[in-house]
């Protein structure tokens, strides 16, 4: 598995051949050493964007079960427009799922918070501020975000969450330094719905349909008109192929909270 790690290890050494082919046997241009890390930095891209890679840091994306069985899960919220809509939903058809809450959205909706706790859902954290530039902070920074919005909601629900999902869902070492120092779980998804870019509900569908598959995990967003219209059908989807719907930490058979 490719991993930061491994990485610096492999350019380690084939730096070290370079430099030794250079001062034992015939000069090694400039521009291969450039060259070099055009692929490294690649990887790094590549690593920090793909939250399945574990490449920087561990990240449970799915179940490891055979049984046909998933997971919902909601980012963003919680929002007063479609929040309650969704919790609607799916107290109508009796489905759980997570709710991975952004703190400073928390504030004047505790009420929200409060009902996604009563009605049998699990609340994550997603963060305090989700910034556009929350991947540039510093691993300090980082984590006091984290330890806020686990304040936030332990004071709305007295239940102090264990399971972070990463904004944008980018990791990078200073993530891994903030996620490792508050004990945290981090939870990604192996579908993506781009519910947050789809427009139409027979798109979002087939965004995740094809690939509902065991122990899948489902990326929504409780903050888009179209996740609304979309989650019946899909949920009736769901049932209709044999499958459960199960509690992101049941699938996962990790506590939720610490």
């Amino acid at each position: 598995m490719l991993t930061h790690r491994n990485i610096n290890i492999i350019l380690f050494v084939v730096l070290a051949a370079l430099l030794l082919v250079n001062y034992l046997w015939h000069p090694v241009p400039w521009w291969i050493f450039v060259l070099l890390f055009l692929p490294y930095s690649g990887a790094l891209v590549w690593g920090a964007m793909n939250v399945r890679s574990g490449f920087f840091m561990p990240v449970v994306c799915e179940g490891n079960t055979t049984e046909k069985v998933v997971a919902i899960t909601f980012d963003d919220g919680p929002l007063l427009q479609h929040t309650p809509e969704i919790l609607d939903i799916l107290k109508q058809q009796n489905v759980p799922a997570a709710f991975f809450c952004i703190g400073n959205r928390i504030a004047g909706n505790e009420s929200l918070l409060k009902r996604i706790n009563d009605e049998g859902h699990v609340a994550g954290n997603h963060s305090y501020s989700h910034h556009f530039w929350f991947d540039m902070f510093g691993a300090d920074k980082m984590l006091a975000e984290l330890q806020l919005t686990d304040d936030t909601i332990e004071k709305a629900i007295g239940k102090r969450p264990r399971f972070f999902r990463p904004p944008y869902g980018v990791t990078n070492p200073n993530l891994k330094k903030a996620v490792k120092k508050g004990k945290y779980t981090s939870v990604g998804w192996n579908i993506r719905s781009l519910d947050t870019v789809v427009k139409q509900p027979e798109e979002l569908m087939q965004r995740i349909t094809p690939f509902i598959k065991p122990g899948a995990v489902i990326l929504l967003h409780d903050s888009m008109n179209v996740t609304v219209q979309t989650l019946p059908a899909l949920i009736d989807h769901i049932h209709k192929e044999g499958y459960r719907i199960e509690r992101i930490d049941k699938l996962l058979n990790i506590p939720a909270y610490a």
